[in-house]
Parts: C-alpha cells; sequence; structure tokens
C-alpha cells in the first residue's frame, strides 16, 4: 500500500518528456546536480491540477521537489540502489515496461484486425500430414513436398480425401488404434470445427484463404507438410448451451438391436414433440448419467469444443428450448435441445482476450520478424553465414546429446554478426549453442547451424534494441528513473519513518506522552446498549436493566443455550459515532425503545464521564501516523543539513505563468 502511495507521489514530481532542443537556465542545483528550468516547470505545470499559478503554489511545490531529491541522493549514498533485492525488482519492472517497445505496433494491430475477422467463422478441415523437421536435409525436405504433391494429384482426380488420409497420413489418429485393449476410430484426417487460435499459424492462415472444397498445395507447419481439404466454412457458431439425451451405441450387439435403437430414439423425439417433459424424459432414458442429473445440461462449448455432428445439430437450433432432430455420432443417438447462444462480440469486446493470445501463439513471431527486420535496417547489421557454417568443422553428434562444450571451439574469432556497435564473434555463437543445446534426434549439422544462426541473430539483435531503449526513447529512460526511484524512496523511507515509527516503541510512548492532550475523548457516556432479538423479552429486559442487572445476569436471566433474545454491548460512548448512541437522548437512566436495522433496542446510561486523553492503546492509529510524519521531518530536517542545494532566485523569480 505505501508503495503505491510513494509512485503515487513520484508520478507527481516527475514526468516523462524530451527536453527541448536548446538549453534552458538553471533553476536548481542539489549536490551538483543541475535542474533546468524548463524540467522544473514541466514538472509543475503537468500536476498542477488546480492550476494555482501563485508564487505561493509555485514555492511550495518547489519544496516538495527539493524533498524528493535529497532524498533519493540519501538512497544512493546509502547504497541502497547496489542491494540485489531492489535491482532485481526494478528489472522485473523494466521488461514489462520494454514489452511495448520490442513488437511491431503496426504488425500487432494488423494481426488482431485479421485474428477477430476469423473469428466470425467456423472452419471444418481434413489433413494429410507429411512429416518433416524443420532442421531435415534438403534432400528429405524435397521428397516429402513431392510425396505431398503426389497424393494431391490422386485426391484431385477423384480419390476420397479421408481414405487417402488413412493410407498416407503421418498424423497417427488418421487411422483407427488401439488402446488400453479397445479400438479407437480413426477420423480420415477429419479435424472437425475449429477457429482462429485453434491451429498453428500457418495451418490456419491456408484454411482461411481457401474455398469450401478446395484442397490446398503442400503447406510447411514445424510439423512437416500439410494437404488440406476444406470441408465446411460458415458462420461462427459463438458459443452455446444445450441440453442432450444420448443412447449409446453400445446398447447394439447387432443390427436388429440397433434399428432398436433408432426406434427408441424417433419414439422419444415425438413424444417431446409432443409435449413430453424434457426432464422427465433425459432422466427416464438418457445414458448420459452424469448430465441426466442436470437435465442433460452440458457446459458451454464453441465450435471446436464438440464433434462435428454435435457442432451441425446445434447450429441449426435458432432459439432457447428449440429441440433438433434425432441425429447419430460416433457414441450414439442424440438430441439437443438449446438453452441459450452467445454471439462472438465486438472488437472491443474481444480486444484484450486476442492481443493475450497473439502473445501465446507463433503467429506473434510475425511481429517480431517484422521488428527483427527494419531493426536490422536500422543498426546497419551484418550476418556472417560462412563464419557460422564454418564451425561444422568442431562440431558433432554430441550436440544431439546435451554433451557439447563450447571450448571445442576455442580460437574461432572469426565474425558472425555486427549490429549497431556490438559485433558477435564463432565464440560468442559457440556459447549460445552450448546453452541452447538438448537432447534430440541428430540431424543434418550444416543444416542445423544455420538455424541455429537465426536463433542467435534474433535473440542478439532484441537484446541489443534492448539496451538502446533509454537512449532512443526518452519517455522510456524517464519512466524507468521514476520506477528506480521510486523504489529506492519507498525502502529508504520505510527504513527511516513507516518501520522505526512502529519499532521504536520508546520512542512512541515519549510522543504520546508530549502530545497526550491532542488525543482526547470528548465527554463520554458509560451505558449499555440491548438489542432485542425477540420482542417477547423486551419488557423483561427493560425491568431487568432498570434494576441495575450486570451484564451477566442480563444474559443469564434472558438467554438460554438454543437462543439468543437479547444482545448487550456496555462501555464508554462518545454522543457521536455510534448509530444506537445517536437515536436516544444525552441523558442518565433508561432510554425509549427504539429501531435499528428492523431491530428493537434500548439504551441505559449509568453515568458520564469528563473528557480526558485517550491512552497510547486507544489511540495508537492517529498517534503512529502523527509520530511518522514527525519522523520524516526531523529526517528532512537532517537531510537539508547535510546536502548543499541553492535555488537560483532570478531565475525562479523569471517564471511568468497564464
Amino acid at each position: 500500500m505505501k508503495r503505491n502511495i510513494v509512485f503515487t507521489f513520484l508520478f507527481t514530481l516527475i514526468v516523462s518528456f524530451a527536453w527541448a532542443q536548446k538549453k534552458s537556465p538553471t533553476i536548481l542545483v542539489i549536490d551538483g546536480e543541475k535542474i533546468s528550468k524548463e524540467e522544473f516547470l514541466t514538472v509543475y505545470n503537468k500536476n498542477n491540477i488546480n492550476q494555482d499559478n501563485s508564487e505561493e503554489a509555485l514555492k511550495e511545490y518547489l519544496d516538495l521537489f527539493i524533498n524528493y531529491k535529497l532524498k533519493v541522493k540519501e538512497a544512493e549514498r546509502l547504497g541502497y540502489d547496489t542491494i540485489p533485492k531492489l535491482q532485481k525488482e526494478l528489472a522485473g519492472y523494466r521488461d514489462q515496461l520494454a514489452e511495448p517497445y520490442l513488437i511491431d505496433e503496426e504488425v500487432n494491430k494488423e494481426l488482431m484486425e485479421e485474428a477477430y475477422e476469423r473469428m466470425q467463422y467456423d472452419v471444418r478441415a481434413a489433413h494429410i500430414l507429411f512429416r518433416v523437421g524443420i532442421a531435415d536435409a534438403a534432400e528429405d525436405t524435397l521428397a516429402a513436398y513431392n510425396k505431398a504433391m503426389e497424393v494431391r494429384e490422386k485426391a484431385l482426380n477423384g480419390e476420397d480425401f479421408g481414405q487417402l488420409a488413412q493410407e498416407y497420413s503421418e498424423d497417427p489418429s488418421a487411422r483407427d488404434r488401439r488402446r488400453n485393449g479397445r479400438v479407437i476410430p480413426g477420423n480420415k484426417g477429419d479435424l472437425g470445427y475449429f477457429s482462429v487460435f485453434d491451429m498453428v499459424y500457418p495451418f490456419e492462415s491456408a484454411v482461411y484463404q481457401m474455398e469450401e472444397g478446395d484442397i490446398s498445395m503442400p503447406v510447411r507447419t514445424r510439423f512437416g507438410y500439410h494437404l488440406i481439404h476444406l470441408k465446411d466454412k460458415r458462420r461462427a457458431l459463438g458459443k452455446a448451451k444445450v441440453a442432450h439425451i444420448l443412447l449409446l451405441l453400445t446398447r447394439a450387439e447387432n443390427a436388429e438391436d440397433s434399428l432398436a435403437v433408432k426406434n427408441e430414439v424417433d419414439s422419444l423425439h415425438q413424444a417431446l414433440k409432443n409435449g413430453a417433459d424434457w426432464e422427465a424424459m433425459v432422466k427416464k432414458h438418457s445414458d448420459d448419467k452424469s448430465s441426466a442429473k442436470q437435465g442433460g445440461e452440458l457446459p458451454w462449448f464453441e465450435s471446436n469444443r464438440m464433434i462435428p455432428a454435435f457442432v451441425d445439430a446445434t447450429f441449426k437450433l435458432k432459439k432457447p428450448g428449440d429441440i433438433s432432430e434425432p441425429f447419430k455420432s460416433k457414441y450414439g443417438w442424440h438430441i439437443v435441445k438449446l438453452i441459450d447462444k452467445e454471439p462472438i462480440g465486438s472488437f472491443e469486446d474481444n480486444k484484450e482476450e486476442i492481443k493475450k493470445q497473439i502473445t501465446r501463439n507463433d503467429r506473434a513471431d510475425k511481429s517480431k520478424e517484422s521488428l527483427i527486420q527494419k531493426l536490422q535496417k536500422e543498426y546497419d547489421a551484418k550476418i556472417f553465414e560462412e563464419n557460422a557454417v564454418a564451425m561444422k568443422t568442431v562440431i558433432d553428434s554430441t550436440i544431439f546429446q546435451n554433451k557439447w562444450k563450447a571450448d571445442t571451439a576455442a580460437g574461432m574469432n572469426e565474425k558472425v554478426y555486427h549490429i549497431g556497435d556490438k559485433t558477435f564473434t564463432q565464440s560468442d555463437f559457440a556459447a549460445f549453442l552450448e546453452d541452447k543445446q538438448k537432447r534430440q534426434q541428430a540431424q543434418d549439422i550444416e543444416m542445423y547451424l544455420k538455424l541455429k544462426l537465426e536463433e542467435f541473430v534474433d535473440a542478439k539483435t532484441m537484446a541489443y534494441e534492448d539496451s538502446q531503449l533509454e537512449k532512443k526513447y526518452p519517455e522510456f529512460r524517464n519512466l524507468m528513473q521514476e520506477y528506480r526511484d521510486g523504489i529506492l524512496l519507498f525502502e529508504l523511507t520505510n527504513d527511516k519513518v513507516w518501520n522505526k515509527a512502529i519499532e521504536d516503541t520508546t520512542g512512541l510512548k515519549a510522543f504520546h506522552k508530549k502530545h497526550k492532550d491532542e488525543y482526547m475523548w470528548e465527554e463520554r457516556a458509560v451505558a449499555k446498549i440491548v438489542t432485542v432479538t425477540n420482542n417477547d423479552f423486551i419488557e423483561k429486559a427493560r425491568k431487568l436493566v432498570s434494576e441495575g442487572k450486570s451484564k451477566e445476569e442480563l444474559l443469564e436471566a434472558l438467554n438460554d443455550s438454543t437462543s439468543n433474545n437479547v444482545i448487550i454491548r456496555e462501555g464508554k460512548f462518545e454522543k457521536d459515532g455510534n448509530p444506537y448512541i445517536e437515536k436516544v437522548e444525552w441523558k442518565k437512566g433508561l432510554s425509549e425503545t427504539k429501531n435499528h436495522n428492523d431491530k428493537k433496542f434500548f439504551v441505559y446510561i449509568e453515568r458520564f464521564v469528563e473528557p480526558e486523553p485517550k491512552t497510547l492503546e486507544e489511540a495508537k492509529g492517529p498517534v503512529t501516523a502523527d509520530y511518522q510524519n514527525h519522523l520524516e521531518k526531523e529526517w528532512i530536517k537532517e537531510l537539508r543539513n547535510r546536502y548543499d542545494f541553492k535555488v537560483k532566485k532570478r531565475v525562479f523569480k523569471s517564471i511568468e505563468l497564464q
């Protein structure tokens, strides 16, 4: 909480701005640091919320500014800027603040708009996968591509795409497979319905550029080459909530049983059309026992969460309460009842979620690649691929076993990458290779080096730009200065003021003793407040209280183990601040019965106590706060004596505010 207060204070003292081209006169010198008139005025004008341009307001603000600068100087003198914990905290803030500067905003905007446009459609596609790794040899890549083209020709000539998927696809889900003793039917390459962010970006982009019925050229992703058949494209379902009745196919062991299940589902559907109660039918007939308990209700879903037959049936239902025709899936026969639908919503509704998804999705690479290209042009970067590839003479298969050592490349210092004023050599690349290696299938080493060089160049480009942010962007530099000073100021103030006021019990007691007349009780009533929860006990309670019975005697006489007929609160009460006391006359004796929060109560005032000082415990909060203020004032006096500071009066007087 206090750290937030400090940052708020800092943001009212410092502003992010680019200084003017011509030099501004110095208005203030603090411990040798010169502060310009323009800097001071920019800060003052930005934070002069009340638009008070009087000389008094300027002087008051100048005092605050001086105090702030002195505290930061003290934190630096005491080495707070070298504390590892604070350095780590500042680094964390910097990572967050740097993020917007390390993306291509223009490309990101395009990606967000593209994603929202694609969200408007659900697509259903099938694919055939020809696996090939990114780092596989060129001949292996070409072989996979040629195979994909051969199969595509078969599909274009009329062969069934599903059958081709079963025969050629290296996606195991295309064919029947056995798991835990049972057969899982293959999908013949059918991926069902999906939408934006459900597939890797190159695959998704290919699908959304196709027309229904198209068979794509081979599409390259990190998994290999894909042939894609677009089976359906339609306006998005959005979100839907349905209930269903399911009759499982496992009921049927032969054709006769299958017909019986079909007849049963038709009979159920007719009964529902004739007005039969949905919930009763679900509980009696549905084989999905988990949903039957809730009337067949299923969780909200999008098209990518259900099998195509289920999505198709739901899509046709227009309004809540509509019931589908019976339909068959690989699980059994279903009847679906629409409960509700939610449309996609506006771009603004989805903006934050789209932005978040983009950072998690491989389409973020597009923004990064665009930025890297711009940065390489800006900083006149040069890549020396031949020197990176030359390192194949010192790299062997151990790099695919996570055992290769960078010192194997000792003495290799040719340039690999140059950007701005930084040059990276083969030794730097070797260190990168050692750090990034992992256990994996052996690859063509030259291709591996080329791919790793791309990673190396990308990483060094982004790191270089990160290192330049303070130079390139004054607003970022000033914002980082604010966070740095805020962290130092918080930690130092915590030690010097806030924690000290709490831990220095002797000082706190002395401060209270010296100022105790500033923490006074007003006249108070020694009283009992009796709230009656059972109106049958009002008169009995009033009688016993007027007889002077103690709280314990009253509770024993009026309550028992099963019920609290009265609630009694006793103590010393000021006239204002208590909702019960405020409603009765300020006089000794028994009050009238009143109402508060729909309950009856009365008050018995025994006597009055004259105004008196509060004890330290009674005034702990305000005394501690005042003691903190006292400590801060004393601390500022100390700082003003320790450090030299001088206001240039002539420059200060030259300030003219409209």
